[in-house]
């Protein structure tokens, strides 16, 4: 299988991210159709954890146009929610399934090379619902959050703009772009044990940002480098004009001892 390791180019920080695997055989347009479905089932999944955690502690949403305030026994800080929560047994069920969701469509599955998949993303949700289900079988009220995340289309979800349409998605690697029509070799080769970075854009954004070739960890470690190389250059010119003959790089025999292991060698009996 052919292993897509997809980013997005569409959230601000551009920090999401996740493993995808199909063939080479896949026409580009069924690729595109797949990516964006897990792409939208990942911003749902994220929202509906949100809400179900808070359903979860705070209990139901307060109907729209009474007062702000918490009637139960727990205190909500957003004053939204009523703060009667299900009973510990249920809110335990409601949290673990919640928690099983986060963590499927959660970016270090990237680090634990577990490719995502829609079927599964939708099975997850689907337990979740009926963990809600059986916290509350009389129904959520229309106005509760956690109802519009399990049932709303994406459309009418605050998903902060990030959910993408399918006719407006492309998707590019090597900084060329996937051409609908044809097949994923067409871009990538036949290869089945291929490897290989894609972005997520929209067509009218254009080419996503290139990908950085060294990080932000050995920026640091290269600048802190050549800050130490400076310094001791500086050293060396203000010191005396013999004075580095003491150092060991320039000992002229010090690599020849090195290759024959006589680097650490010390007469027995002397301490130095």
């Amino acid at each position: 299988m052919v292993l897509i390791h997809l980013k997005s180019a569409l959230t601000p920080d551009n920090n999401d991210e996740f493993l995808f695997e199909t063939k080479s055989s896949t026409k580009v347009d069924d690729l595109i159709d797949s990516i964006v479905n897990i792409h939208n089932a990942r911003l749902r999944a994220t929202l509906i954890v949100d809400t179900v955690r808070a359903l979860s502690t705070y209990g139901l949403v307060r109907q729209p146009g009474l007062v702000k305030g918490t009637t139960g026994n727990v205190v909500d800080p957003s004053g939204l929610r009523t703060g009667n929560p299900p009973d510990e047994q249920m809110a335990a069920i409601l949290q673990q399934a919640a928690k099983a969701l986060e963590d499927y469509v959660d970016t270090t599955q990237v680090e634990k090379k577990v490719a995502l998949t829609y079927h599964d993303i939708n099975d997850k949700i689907s337990i979740v619902r009926e963990a809600v289900a059986a916290a509350y079988p009389m129904g959520l009220p229309e106005w509760e959050a956690t109802r519009m995340a399990l049932e709303e289309p994406l459309e009418k979800l605050d998903l902060h703009g990030l959910v993408t349409e399918r006719s407006n998605a492309s998707i590019w690697a090597f900084n060329k772009e996937f051409v609908c029509g044809q097949l994923v070799s067409d871009s990538l080769g036949t290869n089945e044990k291929t490897k290989v970075i894609c972005k997520l854009t929209l067509k009218e954004v254009g080419p996503p940002p290139r990908e950085v070739i060294v990080s932000e960890a050995e920026r640091n470690a290269m600048a802190a480098f050549y800050f130490k190389r400076q310094e001791e250059l500086k050293r060396l010119a203000d010191a005396d004009e013999d004075d580095y003959l003491n150092s060991e790089w320039a000992d002229p025999k010090g690599m020849k001892r090195n290759l024959q292991g006589l680097r650490d060698i010390k007469a027995p009996g002397l301490r130095l």
